[in-house]
């Protein structure tokens, strides 16, 4: 039997962004018997955004979680039954900070086809704005929650930047976010660039570039909003 293909599904950074994805993702979805996804509700909300008459229960559903061994028998056994796979993340594209790289990994091993499908991503939305160095950058994921530790990683990203003439992106919690910008401004030499990416395709968008020195006297508020972080010394 012919193994089934995996399909990397984008879904929206913000709710409402539904132009954000390309109409071509409805046919992906429409080719797929069974969804590996990082949160379910999210999901199954988001397909029927964009399929209306979408019978969610004529699908087979898994959690991906942290895509533990079972997830991942369960996954390679579906594409080797001849299922087509759509992968969703939380938000954003699968595979991009996001649990569900190692499925993708477990296809990859197993020789099975796997497309990505455009759609949007914070990560290179916000360096596409920064004017930041695009020929050269380093997504961190979350920096240390440890206050010390959190400083001491900031200083060796903005030393590894200037060393590298390297953009360095990172993210937060979105309720610590006020925190962590108090941080940057505080810890980078004053020319250091920084942008701040929030709520990128919503409504309120901004993503804007100072120095840290020119931050210190308008610091945004961001608590709870979605943000990005680059850094460029």
């Amino acid at each position: 039997m012919k193994p089934g293909k995996v399909y990397l599904i984008p879904t929206v950074l913000q709710e409402d962004a539904i132009e954000t994805i390309p109409p071509y993702i409805l046919d992906a979805v429409k080719n797929c018997a069974v969804f590996f996804v990082e949160t379910e509700k999210t999901t199954r909300r988001f397909f029927k955004k964009i399929w209306k008459e979408m019978v969610i229960d004529d699908y087979k559903w898994y959690t991906i979680h942290k895509a533990e061994d079972a997830v991942k028998k369960a996954f390679i056994a579906e594409l080797l039954a001849g299922n087509n796979i759509g992968v969703v993340s939380e938000a954003g594209c699968p595979g991009i900070a996001d649990p569900g790289q190692l499925l993708i990994e477990a296809a990859q091993q197993q020789s099975i086809i796997v497309q990505p499908l455009v759609g949007p991503s914070s990560i290179l939305l916000a360096l596409m704005a920064s004017g930041m160095n695009g020929q050269c950058f380093q997504f961190n994921g979350y920096l240390p929650i440890d206050g010390l530790e959190k400083k001491k990683k900031i200083k060796e990203l903005e030393t590894e930047s200037e060393r590298k003439k390297m953009t360095q992106i990172f993210i937060e919690t979105p309720y610590r976010n006020n925190q962590l910008l108090k941080d940057l401004v505080q810890c980078c030499k004053p020319t250091t660039l920084i942008c701040v990416g929030k709520d990128i395709t919503g409504p309120t968008e901004s993503i804007r570039t100072l120095s840290a020195k020119n931050w210190q006297s308008q610091l945004p508020e961001l608590h709870k909003i979605p943000t990005i972080f680059l850094l460029q010394a």
